[in-house]
């Protein structure tokens, strides 16, 4: 009788147009332990959300915080996104994922995740099909067993 490979759960989040209680709300409901920032910017115009203050909030209600800054999109990506030209925003990130440190976080992440541990991935953008962290994720799945789930914070 074989043992089947206990699946993992993942989930992300992105806080655009949410305030921090109502993110921090899905985070808790969802029993998230970790909270992985996947932005390669962490300062934020949105209140409680650049990342001295959001670990700090975080640990407050018994989540750690994990920035892996190298999974995040580059200068020229967020360019592109800001262009509304996606084909080249995911061209640039696919090719950045590729890079050496981005796979080392990368494997940092699929780390996290083995240690059975609830894992959430968070960037800014609400909806995670149009993010970056959409093909995080994907690459976590394409090493190890996993469920991806989605939280999205209601709107402010």
């Amino acid at each position: 009788m074989s043992k089947r490979a206990k699946t993992a759960a993942l989930f992300t989040i992105g806080y655009e147009r949410a305030k921090q209680p109502a993110v921090f709300d899905e985070l808790r409901q969802a029993k998230v332990d970790v909270l992985v920032d996947v932005r390669a910017v962490t300062a934020s115009r949105r209140p409680g959300f650049s990342k001295r203050q959001l670990a700090a909030a975080l640990d407050e209600h018994g989540i750690a915080y994990v920035h892996l800054q190298k999974l995040g999109t580059p200068a020229e990506g967020r360019q592109a996104a800001r262009a509304d030209d996606i084909k080249a925003l995911w061209r640039i990130f696919d090719k950045h994922m590729k890079s050496a440190p981005a796979q080392a976080q990368l494997d940092e992440l699929v780390g996290l995740v083995k240690t059975g541990k609830r894992i959430c991935v968070m960037c800014y953008c609400r909806d995670a099909s149009t993010c970056h962290r959409s093909h995080i994720t994907a690459a976590v799945k394409d090493r190890v067993r996993v469920t991806v789930e989605d939280l999205v914070p209601p709107l402010f």
